[in-house]
């Protein structure tokens, strides 16, 4: 099964006590400001994440239950992070510019670039099977250069050029999309992603970030979502 595919859409919803108010808030947010400083918190949790797996590697410890646990999650959030992109958000900024040659190819190579992903990614799975220490450490530090590369264009080329052609229209009706796909069955992207994001970050970013969310979402991060995430012990040794 391709990890990374595109979800069909038509999910059912789930009923997440609170869920229904956390997400209506989440409609508010719709906008350039928030989305970029969403994805960034994402990013900068992907390099967290591959940090960890790179010093368990280097220590001999990636096949450890709870590192390979960290591992299966931070694939999780690379699909939903990418389904939601590319699902949503990346066809609006492609007909805002449709007929734009240079913008359409900046789309077109961060699609080529996340292409590299997917492989790289089953790359690591076989030597977290089968393999030794270096081949594992290896995988690692391929995995991390590419997805680096990805994560700055998107950074500094996508996001930046979806805030310049995306008007109020697209924002809410991206953010309409985010809700309904992080509210279906199977998305996860509430109770999933936010207390990862927040994972180790400094107290400052991190109060910035909550304090950016709705107040329905920040309680149930507090109450259940997080609480939750910690007993998961991801990556511990």
């Amino acid at each position: 099964m391709d990890t990374f595919s595109i979800a069909p859409p038509g999910r059912a919803a789930v009923a997440e006590p609170g869920g229904g108010r956390a997400a209506a808030g989440m409609l508010g947010l719709a906008g350039p400001a928030f989305v970029d400083a969403f994805a960034r918190a994402g990013h900068a949790a992907f390099r967290r994440d591959l940090e960890r797996l790179a010093a368990a590697a280097a220590a001999g410890r990636a096949h450890a239950p709870l590192v390979r646990a960290g591992w299966e999650n931070l694939k999780e959030q690379l699909r939903l992070h990418h389904e939601l992109q590319e699902g949503a958000l990346w066809p609006r900024v492609e007909r805002a510019v449709a007929g734009h040659r240079p913008e359409l190819g900046v789309l077109a190579e961060l699609r080529a670039e996340y292409v590299r992903v997917g492989p790289l990614v089953a790359v690591l799975d076989a030597a977290l099977e089968d393999g030794g220490r270096e081949e594992v450490a290896s995988a690692v530090r391929e995995l991390r250069t590419v997805l680096e590369v990805h994560l700055r264009h998107e950074e500094a080329g996508v996001l930046a050029l979806a805030r310049r052609v995306l008007g109020p229209a697209d924002w809410a009706g991206f953010a309409g999309d985010a809700v309904a796909a992080c509210t279906a069955a199977g998305g996860g992207c509430g109770e999933g992603t936010v207390p990862w994001m927040v994972d180790g970050i400094a107290p400052l970013e991190r109060s910035r970030f909550l304090t950016a969310l709705p107040r329905e979402v920040r309680e149930l991060n507090r109450l259940r979502w997080e609480p939750r995430y910690r007993r998961r012990r991801l990556w511990s040794v």
